[in-house]
């Protein structure tokens, strides 16, 4: 992790922080406060290096990530193990787990605001990088002895795009073993341990959303003709316990600053956000989400 000074010198040299703007707070309107946040563990670096310290700089706020799988993190939402203010999703799917009273009314909206590719990241020091920057990567992770990483479909939507391109894959080229990979529990970690695990070389290669193999430098393949999609939504919850800290920080996320964050690192930010229920969007937020 960068320290937090590091990275507010970096971004005030760049122009990221300090003027107010579309996602900026004026520093003579500085609030406090501590804001929580739930996201999807491929945004780890990111909001824990990058979104988290420049939001504080600008508003005065102060940032609290937790990362896991989002299918995770909304059970952990719904059974109250996990209070927070605002939840950050890789799969717009998700958010239906939380919405309506019998699953506790959390969500009433939410926004789409970028997408980044699934990818094949990895260790260019592995024995089979050779053999992935040259060969099909669906011939190279089958290979005896290579170990892929990947994350649990059953708590995480990477998981669950792993498992079907490798099904896809494996009914194209009439390669069983890509099916017995999916089928298996072998080479399954969480989210937020999976970039770790593979830059210590106890992985080959694992699957990657474009935007997290970016944030660590792991180089990757990509998986064409086959082409699936991290897609990331943000909403406020209801009954958030830091609300106006809470909207600041969608404001902050979804404006100049934070979407010049995410795109440097590889999100593929979305001209506007796609909100699900505009009727519920609140009015400080309806602006930034462009919701008349």
């Amino acid at each position: 992790m960068l320290c937090a000074g590091l990275v507010l010198v970096g971004f005030a040299a760049a122009g990221l922080l300090g003027a107010p703007g579309a996602g900026a707070t004026p520093r003579s309107h500085r609030s406090g406060g501590p804001v929580d946040v739930l996201y999807a563990g491929s945004l780890v670096t990111q909001m824990e290096d990058a979104i988290g310290p420049a939001f504080d700089g600008a508003t005065g706020y102060t940032f609290s990530g937790f990362a896991g799988g989002s299918d995770a993190l909304a059970s952990e939402i719904k059974g109250r193990t996990q209070l927070a203010d605002v939840f950050i999703s890789a799969s717009p799917g998700v958010n239906a787990e939380l919405e309506g009273p019998k699953n506790g009314s959390w969500v009433s909206w939410f926004a789409r605001f970028g997408s980044s590719p699934l990818v094949i990241g990895y260790n260019p020091s592995s024995s089979f990088a050779s053999q992935l920057r040259s060969r099909p990567w669906y011939e190279v992770v089958s290979e005896p002895g290579f170990l892929l990483g990947r994350t649990d479909p059953a708590i995480d939507p990477k998981g669950k795009l792993t498992d079907e391109v490798l099904m896809q894959a494996a009914a194209a080229h009439n390669l069983p073993a890509l099916a017995a990979i999916a089928r298996s529990t072998t080479g399954v970690y969480p989210e937020e341990a999976l970039v770790g695990r593979l830059q210590s070389g106890q992985l080959d290669a694992g699957f990657f959303y474009k935007t997290e193999a970016a944030a660590a430098n792991i180089p990757t393949v990509s998986l064409a003709p086959l082409t699936l999609d991290a897609e990331y939504t943000v909403t406020v919850l209801n009954r958030a316990p830091h609300r106006q800290a809470a909207l600041a920080f969608v404001k902050f996320l979804l404006g100049r600053q934070g979407r010049a964050i995410l795109e440097r690192d590889g999100v593929s930010m979305a001209p506007r956000p796609v909100v699900s229920e505009s009727v519920h969007v609140p009015v400080t937020l309806r602006a930034i989400l462009h919701v008349g």
